[in-house]
């Protein structure tokens, strides 16, 4: 088992990594970007890559502290499914209401690689590469589409 100093040097050499994985690609709009920090340009979207010992996940975050803000997101969203699930080539998970541990609500739209572990060495490889498909194919999908989002929120 490893200790917490352990398992959290683990996890920021990892993001390293996958940091310098991605330096050379830009977004499909032609700026450069931080990847691990996904500029949603809308308060209460994120973006999230997360990795632990059972699956690695790219998630879109609806977190509105308004109800109603987040239904209308979430319906805007599926009236846009079929063109994101067209272009992220992977199974969508849509996930209306989730708790979270501070016990708010919120929706999240996620693609999962299962049977992988940040833990095992020989899985970065794979989990690198799904994280840098999807993020890549969300961010085609995203840069065309996020203004709608903008100004639904706004």
């Amino acid at each position: 088992m490893l200790s917490k100093e352990e398992r959290t040097e683990l996890n920021r050499t990892f993001w390293a990594g996958f940091k310098i994985h991605m330096n050379a690609h830009k977004s499909s709009n032609g700026r450069s970007i931080n990847w691990l920090n996904y500029p949603s340009d809308v308060k209460g979207i994120f973006i999230r890559m997360e990795v632990d010992n059972k699956v690695a996940r790219l998630c879109f975050d609806m977190q509105f502290k308004d109800e109603g803000i987040r239904d209308i997101v979430w319906e805007q969203m599926g009236e846009l499914k079929k063109i994101l699930e067209s272009q992220m080539q992977s199974e969508t998970n849509w996930i209306k209401n989730l708790h979270s541990t501070e016990d708010f609500v919120f929706s999240r739209i996620c693609w999962e690689l299962s049977d992988v572990s940040i833990f095992k060495k020989d899985n970065t490889d794979a989990i690198y590469s799904f994280l840098k498909l999807r993020i890549i194919e969300f961010d085609l999908f995203y840069q065309e589409f996020k203004d709608i989002l903008i100004n639904l929120v706004h």
